[in-house]
Parts: structure tokens; sequence; C-alpha cells
């Protein structure tokens, strides 16, 4: 019997039963698997200094085994192999050391201090001496020492720190090129070097603004310049030289420089203050992410191609630097406290990404499906809430919601038209200023006689005791007192017959006799000044 051609040997789409949950498949998402691949330990631990900086050197071939150099207290230590052992100790003359950065050849190491001198060290040898080179220039710590990553100029580096001082050194005469006095207006705490251009390099300040400047223009100024909103703590360049990424309070952003420093994406992951910032590449994908280190303790992962979180690492201290190997195996973070914390990808999993590349090469290679996104409908109750936690972005157009206004209830009844019922709500809150403004506007639609003449027992007695409280005040005494003679007018039987009205009008005949004794005071008082006083004026 033949075989049926007409349908594939395959179904065209998978069961859905047999499939995965999507539970289940965004854990095992590519990211997610790869790095809960690091086996975690401590590098170094047990001293109370702060590690602020981590730098890889550059590989010099796939299988060369990294090098990671770390600033910690008055030295700067180098760590090197698989897995990573402590190679030697450069000291900086007993001085805190900052910012280490290897040379594109990883022959030289460059590293500041707290006085503002930065030396250069052999890094290649495992017993080198003295600094090779002393650069001074700068009167308060230097928090920024980088070599050109471009081009393999091996002869300059560039330098900034806390006085605010920018200068780009000629490295074997120990002179500067140019320096730029000011170059922020607070403290520089971040810089970086393009990987497009080795005359391109950008900083960024406590000033809140970030700066790209070309060496080929020397101190002539900025060639660009933008505000991250925030005190910046950290500037990295992506893999294509074209964005930029910046870090400071709880945001990353990432910024177009060709673009002319047009805002791409902000990123608020963090809790707290962001501290660094660095390039990991992913073996597994071929691709690079850019993670992010704070004093909440985590290190993020981004992938800027899909503008998205893709994976946290939590740790027990608050991280002030974050670096990754250029072969993507290791990652170390170095926390506030003294420990750097490792992660070594585990071997087997190397190993059967190894296996799947040369499998992958067969006929026939099975891909389990992404999970697709449920797309929103009207019969959602999520279509209808979507967009509402979104911020408005730079040059965006806002439309404020006008503020919904309270109105009173008195209000709500003149509209209504329902006179005597303001009227009584007006007196029930004891409000002069209220219930005035409700009788005069009665009188300017000549309601208040009708409104006098329709209040039952109990709300004339409330009218009544208003009038006795507020009658007297000199802001509202000349209508209050016609508004009395008026009720007495009208509701005269009425207040004859209950002894409570009674009460009221010989409480309000008190008051306004009390009132009277205190103006005929008053007048005499006045008598007795004015002579004096015309008297003084001659």
């Amino acid at each position: 019997m033949a075989a049926d051609t007409s349908k594939p040997f395959f179904p065209a789409a998978p069961n859905q039963a047999l499939l995965p949950s999507r539970n289940a498949a965004a854990r095992a998402s590519l990211d997610g698997s790869y790095w809960r691949a690091f086996r975690s330990s401590e590098l170094v631990s047990g001293a109370d200094f702060p590690v602020t900086d981590l730098t890889f050197a550059p590989a010099a071939s796939a299988s060369s085994s990294p090098t990671l150099a770390a600033a910690w207290s008055t030295s700067v230590h180098l760590f090197s192999g698989d897995p990573l052992e402590s190679l030697r100790r450069i000291s900086v003359a007993g001085d805190l050391a900052f910012s280490p950065s290897f040379r594109c050849d990883g022959a030289l190491l460059a590293a500041g201090d707290k006085k503002g001198v930065v030396r250069v060290f052999r890094a290649d040898k495992p017993a080198a001496g003295a600094a090779l080179r002393t650069l001074r220039a700068h009167a308060a710590e230097t928090r920024v020492v980088r070599y050109p990553v471009a081009g393999g100029d091996k002869l300059h580096l560039f330098t900034a720190g806390d006085d605010a001082l920018l200068t780009y050194w000629d490295v074997p005469s120990e002179t500067p090129v140019f320096s730029v006095p000011a170059a922020h207006r607070d403290y520089i705490r971040g810089g970086a070097a393009s990987p497009a251009d080795h005359n391109l390099f950008a900083t960024g300040s406590y000033d809140r603004s970030v700066k790209l400047w070309d060496a080929r223009t020397g101190n002539t100024g900025p060639s660009l310049s933008f505000s991250h909103g925030e005190l910046v703590e950290s500037v990295l360049f992506l893999p294509s030289g074209g964005l930029l990424a910046t870090a400071g309070g709880n945001v990353v952003k990432i910024w177009d420089v060709i673009g002319g420093g047009r805002l791409m994406h902000s990123v608020e992951s963090h809790v707290k203050t962001v501290m660094a910032l660095a390039l990991a590449k992913m073996v597994n994908a071929g691709e690079t992410r850019l993670l992010s280190a704070g004093i909440d303790g985590y290190v993020k992962s981004f992938d800027f191609g899909k503008l998205k979180i893709t994976h946290s690492l939590r740790h027990l201290q608050p991280l002030l630097s974050v670096a990754c190997s250029p072969c993507g195996t290791v990652l170390v973070a170095g926390s506030a406290k003294g420990k750097i914390y490792m992660g070594k990808r585990k071997k087997k999993a190397v190993d059967e990404e190894d296996e799947g590349k040369k499998a992958g090469s067969g006929e026939i290679d099975w891909v389990s499906p992404e999970p697709e996104k449920p797309v929103l409908r009207p019969n959602y109750y999520r279509y209808f809430l979507r967009g509402q936690n979104e911020k408005a972005k730079e040059g965006d157009f806002v439309i404020e919601k006008p503020k919904k206004v309270k109105v009173a209830e008195h209000d709500k009844l003149l509209r209504k038209f329902r006179h005597k019922d303001a009227l009584v709500s007006a007196l029930i809150k004891n409000n002069p200023r209220s219930a005035v403004a409700v009788m005069e506007e009665l009188v300017a639609r000549r309601k208040l006689v009708r409104c006098i003449g329709n209040l039952d027992t109990e709300e004339l007695g409330l009218l009544l005791e208003f009038l006795r409280r507020n009658a007297t005040l000199p802001r509202y005494a000349r209508f209050l007192l016609g508004v009395a003679n008026k009720v007495l007018e009208m509701r005269e039987e009425d207040i004859r017959s209950d002894e409570k009205l009674r009460m009221h009008i010989r409480n309000l005949k008190r008051m306004v006799g009390e009132e009277i004794k205190i103006q005929h005071t008053l007048q005499g008082i006045q008598g007795m000044i004015s002579p004096m006083l015309a008297l003084a004026t001659r």
C-alpha cells in the first residue's frame, strides 16, 4: 500500500497539551538558564574596606584564562587562573586605590589614588616592581582612569576626579596632552572610552550631566552634553559605540549619542542607587547583556535589544562594582563591606553548550517554541487598564485631569432650588461665612422672606441661635440685625407661644444690650483720646 504523500510527515502545529506550560517555558528561558548555571562563591571576604572597582583584562585569546583587577583598600589586587586565584598585590603608596584600567593588550595597568596621583604598572609579569610612570595633575581623588578601547592606542589614557578636572595624557612622557579645568560643576565619578573610536570618551558627574569628549578637539569643550536627572555614578558605551548607558539614582538610561543625545529607554528596576555598569557576553546565544549593580544588593541583566530586564541576581550586601570576564564564564561583584562575590559557570553547562553546537549541524534541529505573549482583547479586564502606569517621556504632551471640586451640601440644594433646605443645611454646619452667603443669595433671589415664613419651630430655633452668636460680629452685624428684625416681625405669634423661642429672644436681647454697652464705652474712650491726638498733631 502506497504512503499518502498529501499529508506532511510532521504535524504543522504541535499539540498544545504536549508542550510545556507557559510558566515552565519562562523558567527555561535563555537568559534564566544561562545565569542559573553560575556557581556562586566568595572570592575575597573578611575585610571591611569597600571594593570600589572591578575590571577584567582584555582577552589575548579565546582559550586564555581571565585576569581580574580589584581596587581594594590601599592596593590593587590581581587574580588570574581558572578558577580565579590571587596573583599579586600592587600597592599605591599607602593611599586608597581607585579605578584600575588595563591597556588594550593587557600588559599595563593604571590606577588612581586618594591624593589624585595616577600610576602605571606592569600587569603581565608576576613580580613587577615599582610604578613605570607617575602622572600628577589632580588635587583630589582620581575616580576615573581609562585606557582607550578601540584602535589599539597604547600611548594615551584619560583621567578625571573629584576636583572636576579632566586630563588626557601622553603616558610615555608623563605629560598631559590637554586638560579641561571645571569640566563639570561637581565630582566626576563615571567615565568610559568609546569602542568605536579611540579619540572619543564620555564622563558623568554629580552635577547630573553627561558629556562626550573628542581628544582631537582638545580643551575646546564637550562635543555633546545632556542631563541624566540624577547624580551620575557610572557611564558605559554599548558594543556598537552609538549607544551610551548612564546610571544614577535608581535609574539606568540608554542614550543615542549619534542622534544628538536622544533618550532611548529608561529602566527603574533597582530600589536603591545603581553604582556600577558592565557588559556581559552570553556564550550560549552570542549576545551581550548590560549588567547593573546597586546598593540594594541586586545585579540586573538587561537586554538592550528588546529593552527589558531578563534576570536578577541577589546578594546579601550592598554592591559597589560589577564585572564579567571577556569569555563570559566568570561574573564578579564587589560589596561595600569588602567581599567579592564570584559566579563561575558550571563546566557541565559549558560542555552541554559545546555538544549542542556540534549537534546543531544535523539535518533536524528541534527548538522549543518561545511562549507567545497573550494578546489583550476588549473582553479582558486588563485591556482597559493598559497604559495607566506609563510615565510621560520627554517631548510628550501631557493632558492633566481637572481636579474634582467638592461642592458643599447647601450649594447642591441651591442648584436644585430647594431654598429652605439650603438655609437649614448652612445653619446646621454653624459656619457664619457660609450661612451669611446663603442668606445673601436668597435675598438676591427674593426668597429669604418666604424661607423664614416656612421654617418650623426647630428650624426657627436654629436661626435664632445663629443670630444670637453672630449678630454682633462687626463683619455681619448690619445684615444679620436686619434679618433678626424681619424674623421678629414675621414670626411674633410663634415666638410668644413657644418657651424655647422666647428664651432665644431673651438671649439675643441680652447680647445686643451688652454690645450696646461696649459701644458706649468705646465712644467714651474715643472722646478722651481725640483731644490728645489733636494736641499731638499740632
